[in-house]
């Protein structure tokens, strides 16, 4: 019975090991950003070190946008709003629009100039690796009689690739959460613990819903940070939406597009690191009234970040994808999406930062013919 103890105790020991140096360690990173760089990110992750395990990463945790009970609602006027990646739900059987982005606050309208802050948390992660993380770009979709909510965690203590001189990659990921009520609460679609939606050796955000011939689809960003060259992807889903059937598929690639620019070209740091590629942020499927299949997406040039469209030739996900030549948007505006109206009138949401922050603006938007056209900014 002893050397049966033994030999167990020394089998698992041997696989602990085994299991160690599976582990990504980090590496040395891309150069640090020159005094005074415009740097997107805000802070510079050290250029080694040992990690250490969930909660004891190399790069500091963003907390998750948390609202107790005890916090009373807020009223606030559209103009007051900052936010990043704003994204509206509008419901049409409270004729109520929601509006949300990364943070994870919500609010609630129904004029779209005054906006209530929604009291207590939207969420419950409790359970699973994303618990207590930031959550960005959330959206929320309606399919059938429940309300999905699509959002993005990062777990920057958990490594999922180093590439040398350039950067230690963390876990990213798009999830899905569920909820009976579009306030929520919203629980993981799937509850197990380190369930992750997308590949696990992906680093993975910005993800959105797009239904085509009866399937569903999450589109993706895979991000530049891992590939230099940022793509966008599609996955298709079961028809419960708790799994992928297929591995991602590359739609196309952030150079593709003429006006997309190498960061280190336009002296953009990331992280405060010297990092070079072109950026893939921020999809939204769309169809203009005669047909056409678009996708809004941003990604950063010459005047930072920027909006850009990208049409499908055949009318499908499957493509192939043209990319117009110039931005939709190149004013350091971007993560754009449309929506109508209650009235039919279909308006175009963005954030743009003139130098105080990102603030969530309202354009009009023709999408009569086969492409959008942008239009005046409209003030509710």
């Amino acid at each position: 019975m002893k050397n049966r103890n033994f030999w167990a105790v020394l089998l698992a020991a041997f696989f602990l090991i085994q299991t160690i140096d599976a582990q990504v360690q980090p590496g040395e990173q891309a150069p640090p950003a020159a005094p005074g760089q415009r740097n997107f990110g805000g802070f510079q992750p050290p250029a080694g070190g040992t990690r250490r395990g969930r909660g004891q990463g190399q790069m500091p945790q963003m907390p998750m946008m948390r609202r107790g009970a005890a916090q009373q609602s807020q009223t606030v006027s559209f103009d007051a709003l900052s936010m990043s990646d704003p994204f509206i739900y509008p419901d049409k059987e409270t004729k109520t629009y929601y509006l949300t982005g990364s943070g994870g606050r919500l609010y609630k309208s129904k004029d779209l100039k005054t906006w209530e802050s929604i009291p207590g948390q939207i969420t419950d992660l409790s359970g699973t690796w994303m618990q207590g993380l930031f959550v960005a770009a959330p959206e929320i979709f309606k399919i059938g009689d429940k309300y999905y909510y699509a959002g993005t965690y990062s777990d920057h203590s958990n490594l999922i690739e180093n590439v040398p001189r350039r950067y230690n990659v963390p876990t990213n990921q798009t999830q899905l959460l569920v909820s009976d009520k579009v306030e929520g609460p919203y629980t993981p679609l799937v509850k197990e613990q380190d369930f992750c939606l997308g590949p696990k050796n992906w680093d993975i955000i910005d993800g959105t819903l797009y239904e085509e011939d009866g399937t569903w689809y999450m589109v993706i960003v895979h991000e530049w940070t891992q590939l230099i060259d940022g793509t966008m992807a599609y996955m298709p889903l079961t028809k419960d939406l708790t799994k992928r059937t297929a591995e991602p598929t590359t739609i196309f690639r952030a150079s593709e597009a003429a006006w997309s620019k190498e960061m280190n070209s336009i002296g953009e740091a990331t992280f405060g690191l010297k990092m070079p590629g072109w950026v893939t942020d921020g999809p939204q499927m769309f169809r203009t009234k005669t047909g056409k299949l678009g996708m809004l997406w941003s990604s950063w040039g010459e005047n930072r970040y920027a909006q850009g469209v990208a049409y499908s030739e055949s009318g499908s996900i499957k493509g192939p994808w043209i990319q117009e030549e110039k931005a939709f948007k190149g004013d350091n505006s971007g993560h754009g999406m449309i929506f109508t109206t209650f009235e039919g009138k279909k308006l175009f949401i963005v954030h743009h930062d003139a130098g105080t922050g990102r603030k969530p603006q309202f354009y009009e938007i023709d999408d009569s013919g086969d492409k959008l056209v942008l239009g005046d900014r409209y003030n509710p």
